[in-house]
């Protein structure tokens, strides 16, 4: 994850990719590996289906936009894979490892790093244009409808 400053919910973005290392990595290597992108995805994921569950679908949606918001940091970090350019944080002082370098050598994709990067933020322009027109249409009817 990069280590430059960021907006507020990038700092939260951060913390939950790490922690989702941490978590992971009780799981073995793959699973430590891709755990900090599953854990900067099942943050606000979960935020989201809470709010889901208790039928406040506007605050969903906003939460919703987060969770698209993550999949820019993912493209940024994803497109990065090969040239390995963004500073990364490192745990415990030691060297640390590019994420999606890593994953993408071990399924012998890294060439389709620039693709692969720009389909995740496809993904995420679709996920916060769902996101807002969703927030729109729920502030201008009611929710108990949806």
């Amino acid at each position: 994850m990069r280590a430059t400053e960021g907006t507020f919910l990038d700092r939260v973005d951060l913390i939950a990719h790490e922690a989702g290392h941490l978590l992971f990595g009780f799981f073995g290597e793959f699973l430590m590996v891709i755990g900090g992108t599953l854990g900067q995805l099942l943050v606000p994921a979960g935020i989201a289906v809470y709010f889901a569950l208790r039928k406040e679908f506007f605050s969903a949606s906003v939460v919703f936009f987060w969770f698209g918001q993550n999949m820019f940091n993912i493209a940024a970090y994803v497109k990065d894979a090969a040239a390995m350019e963004l500073p990364l944080v490192s745990m415990g002082g030691g060297d640390s490892i590019h994420d999606w370098n890593w994953l993408l050598l071990k399924f012998n994709v890294l060439a389709w790093d620039k693709v692969i990067g720009n389909c995740v933020y496809g993904l995420g322009v679709l996920i916060v244009t769902v996101s807002v027109a969703l927030g729109f249409y729920l502030s201008f009817s009611d929710a108990e409808e949806f």
